[in-house]
């Protein structure tokens, strides 16, 4: 075994012990995909700088390095609740997803998925207006049904885990109406979680006052946390006459993201939590991590 000097194997030691802040400084960069929208008008901004907005993990500021538009295609799954009692808003909920479907166009492939009874894929991802338009029009109440809303969420999310896109959507519109689905909202808010899409709500409310069951609130749940926790929009509506104006609101919130890149250190525990919010006064912000990233 060689011999060393006792001099150099202290110096060789204090480097060491000086190389090893330096590593653990260097960080990796993530991305977030994120709307911002002026605080008064509700209408997307022109405009978004790395001094606009605030990231934080867990809790802790991480330095927001780039701020571009959002140009991935990003896939769209729009899932409309069409039971019984939703009969006295189908007129207008089908005029409403023709304007939303136009707004979107260009934006990735889009499905529409109806739930009373059972999700059932009425037109499967496609970029063709037409096709989209065509099964917007073949939107019917079904007599006799109840909403599946929690199970089509579940179905959905799955789906567009298996989809190569590093951003991804849902838009649900829905009466507070019935629910037949007997899943536990938490098997719902880990299925979002997995699928890494964003999920907006429109949600005509229910003047009568909430249905008190286990299933709607099950439903009301992830209505709110699911919007919240998936860097969504929910716009709640007193009428179905509103779902159009709602609907193009989040439109226009899904086509003009930008792509946020913040550096983060190198860690072995991911945080459980990452967060935008605006750092500019007159906005309001939500986002969401790029799917696929490797947690470093």
């Amino acid at each position: 075994m060689p011999r060393f000097p006792r001099a150099l194997l202290l110096v060789m030691g204090v480097g060491a012990l000086a190389l090893a802040p330096s590593l653990m400084a260097q960080a990796t960069e993530r991305v977030l995909y994120v709307s911002a929208l002026d605080a008064k008008t509700r209408a997307p901004v022109d405009t978004l700088a790395p001094g606009d907005l605030r990231v934080t993990e867990d809790g802790v500021t991480r330095e927001v390095l780039r701020v571009t538009p959002a140009t991935t295609p990003m896939p769209v799954a729009v899932i409309v609740d069409n039971q019984a009692a939703a009969q006295p808003t189908i007129a207008d909920l089908r005029s409403a997803l023709t304007a939303f479907l136009a707004a979107i166009d260009g934006l990735g492939p889009v499905a529409l998925v109806t739930i009373a009874d059972r999700p059932t894929i009425l037109q499967d991802y496609t970029t063709d207006a037409g096709q989209l338009k065509d099964a917007a029009n073949r939107v019917f109440a079904m007599p006799d049904s109840g909403a599946t809303l929690l199970d089509a969420l579940v179905e959905v999310s799955r789906g567009l885990s298996k989809r190569e896109s590093d951003r991804a959507a849902i838009v649900v519109v829905t009466p507070e109406l019935t629910e037949f689905s007997t899943l536990h909202f938490s098997q719902v808010l880990d299925g979002l979680k997995a699928s890494g899409a964003m999920m907006s709500a429109v949600v005509l409310q229910n003047l009568r006052g909430p249905i008190q069951a286990d299933a709607a609130r099950n439903r009301a749940v992830v209505l709110d946390r699911g919007v919240k926790e998936t860097g969504g929009w929910r716009e709640d509506v007193l009428t179905s006459m509103s779902y159009r104006q709602a609907l193009e609101r989040i439109a226009a919130a899904l086509k003009r993201q930008y792509r946020v890149v913040y550096a983060r250190p190198q860690t072995l525990i991911p945080p459980e939590r990452v967060q935008v919010t605006a750092a500019r006064d007159g906005l309001v912000m939500t986002g969401a991590p790029a799917r696929g990233q490797k947690d470093r």
